[in-house]
């Protein structure tokens, strides 16, 4: 049985060729891009591990996970090419809901990047997260009673390498949603830049 992390598969699909492509996609710069997807990630895999704290919300995602088998994986350059026409934009509106918009603002603020940039970039992330978590079904045989803990296990090491991420879940939790977006602004780049090892 395969024990890699979610977050060193991650990792592995991220690599230099990856981000490059992202931030042409993006029209910024390698670094920008980089620090963008090292602020990103924490926010998807916080989310999914919050949504699925609750049963229906895991049995949810591992129903889910049945239309994401990580073949997208294979096929990253498609993806990148065209996220709207890919499931990121319905993957983040089951994750985010309404604090879909007010997060895209934050990360731009913390970025320097507009919420259309992170939109895209978000659409991008999405599927490559499901992706990881969709082999890692197969290959772990992960189930509903099972996804949680992976997840806990995300943001458990996440909080490791980055402790002050640890009010992230605290913000997603929160019902005020016009607070994230500066929240997650204050939080900045700092906390979140060498979570990531995108530059590998």
């Amino acid at each position: 049985m395969d024990s890699t992390s979610i977050i060193s598969a991650l990792e592995q699909q991220l690599g230099s060729d990856t981000v490059a492509r992202i931030s042409r996609q993006l029209g910024v710069d390698p670094s920008m891009a980089s620090s963008a997807i090292s602020m990103a990630l924490p926010t998807i895999l916080g989310g999914l591990a919050k949504n699925a704290s609750h049963p229906q919300g895991a049995e949810a995602l591992n129903n889910a996970l049945a239309d994401h088998d990580g073949s997208i994986l294979d096929n990253l350059g498609g993806l990148l090419q065209n996220p709207a026409g890919s499931a990121g934009a319905a993957i983040l509106g089951h994750i985010f809901g309404r604090k879909q918009a007010p997060l895209e603002q934050g990360l731009g603020k913390a970025t320097g990047m507009n919420a259309q940039q992170i939109g895209q970039l978000l659409m991008m992330l999405a599927p490559i997260v499901m992706g990881v978590l969709g082999r890692m079904k197969q290959t772990q045989g992960l189930g509903a009673q099972q996804i949680p803990d992976v997840l806990n296990q995300s943001t458990a090491e996440i909080e490791q390498k980055a402790p002050e991420t640890a009010g992230l879940s605290q913000i997603l939790d929160r019902n005020h949603d016009g607070n994230i977006a500066d929240d997650i602004a204050r939080m900045g780049s700092s906390v979140f830049g060498g979570l990531f090892d995108t530059k590998s």
